[in-house]
């Protein structure tokens, strides 16, 4: 004769493990993750573009803290290319945020992120 209600596996179903220990691991992880995005967002991520034309800086909450360009570079009656300059080096500082971001969340193993 089977048990009525609850879990199979007589532990709760969490592979014996109680709820108070998942809740405690959970807790844990979540100071863990506030944690590492509190040090990701102190970092600072640099890009360049144009052979070191134009150079930005991003912190890791993906503000933009400075932008850099040569005087050489600036020539009035080409501005479409300092534009792209600067594009390029701005969406490059930002890949770089994500993709640390990647590697610092991606070992939690929590879909989403």
């Amino acid at each position: 004769m089977s048990k009525r209600g609850g879990f199979p596996g007589g532990m709760g179903g969490f592979g014996g493990m109680n709820i108070n220990q998942l809740m405690k691991e959970a807790k844990k992880m979540q100071a863990d993750m506030e944690k590492t995005q509190v040090e990701l967002a102190q970092k600072e991520f640099e890009a360049t573009a144009g052979g070191g034309a134009v150079s930005v800086k991003v912190s890791g909450s993906k503000e933009l803290k400075e932008i850099i360009i040569k005087k050489d570079v600036v020539d009035p009656d080409d501005v479409e290319m300092l534009q792209d300059l600067i594009l390029t080096c701005v969406n490059e500082a930002l890949r770089k945020v994500d993709s640390e971001q990647s590697a610092q969340f991606g070992k939690y193993n929590i879909p989403g992120f």
